[in-house]
């Protein structure tokens, strides 16, 4: 098997059942080597589904894998983090660590539903509080710091840095598009934890560069809070990133309810992030107790 016509066909063979989406509308692949893995792992990468960025990401980790093993192997699927030049750790710029497995993690709307959760015994919870008044925001925020005092509750705070860093809160969210815009070394000078969304292999590996304190990978199911940069991923998607990225504390989000936890947590991940599965349930307190069990007795495995 030495063409990559031949060895493209493999990979999509090996891993069509796991990792493969629909793929978008189709253009003629931009190759950036000639080197047969490389042009071999792209095109399948792209026919299981992966948008260009991804396709580029694995196609060179490909290559870096099969160097280092010293033959090509179908079977495998990169997953080594030397393979996509990730540094080694420890890392002297590194966020503040937080827990390894930050378990339920509560996305909430207001100050409000972050006491409640807080004192439900939700281990991690995020305001997420949309609003363009500085002054409304900042009220908001420091509530939200007071609503977990005398609590378990690890509270972090989305978009909002400056009022977080000003109330003290325990750590930041941000999304991709927020990461031009934040100052990062004012956040990590304060203390702060800070967590980064990610969607696919190319925003994990910009978001790996900062060295945050987790990573969130999404949307794993498909969701209607927000408009999403790439399709639902899946749970099999889920567990090579997970792999890639065992290095950090890992969030799951996205469309998660109680149905699919047995997935989710398969995949590796140290956390559950969910919104709709507990501020629209009829008895929140009781959804976030069997949520929590469950991910408490499965962890226990």
């Amino acid at each position: 098997m030495t063409s990559p016509h031949d060895m493209a066909q493999a990979i999509v063979a090996q891993h069509r059942s796991t990792l493969g989406l629909t793929p978008p509308a189709r253009t003629a692949p931009v190759f950036n080597s000639e080197t047969p893995v490389y042009r071999a792992a792209k095109q399948a990468c792209l026919d299981l589904g992966f948008i260009e960025t991804d396709a580029e990401c694995l196609a060179h980790a490909w290559q870096a894998m099969t160097l280092r093993q010293g033959r090509f192997d179908p079977t495998g699927w990169p997953a080594e983090p030397q393979d996509f030049g990730l540094r080694p750790w420890p890392r002297q710029d590194a966020f503040a660590n937080c827990p390894k497995r930050l378990g339920l993690y509560a996305v909430l709307p207001d100050a409000a539903w972050v006491a409640r959760m807080a004192h439900a015994g939700v281990p991690t919870v995020q305001l997420r509080f949309k609003s363009g008044d500085a002054q409304a925001v900042a009220r908001e925020v420091r509530a939200a710091v007071n609503a977990v005092q005398g609590t378990d509750a690890l509270l972090f705070i989305n978009d909002h840095w400056q009022a977080a860093i000003a109330a003290g809160a325990y750590g930041v969210h941000l999304g991709q598009e927020d990461l031009a815009t934040a100052d990062l070394p004012a956040i990590r000078a304060a203390g702060l934890r800070l967590g980064l969304s990610s969607h696919g292999y190319a925003e994990m590996l910009r978001v790996d560069s900062f060295s945050p304190s987790y990573i969130a990978m999404g949307a794993v199911y498909p969701t209607t809070l927000k408009a999403m940069p790439t399709a639902p991923q899946g749970p099999g998607r889920l567990a090579a990133y997970a792999r890639l990225m065992r290095n950090y504390p890992l969030v799951a989000i996205g469309g998660i309810d109680g149905g699919k936890l047995p997935e989710v947590l398969a995949s590796g991940v140290g956390s559950v992030a969910v919104v709709r599965a507990l501020v629209t349930a009829a008895q929140p307190e009781a959804a976030a107790a069997k949520l929590k069990s469950e991910i408490r007795n499965w962890m226990a495995r």
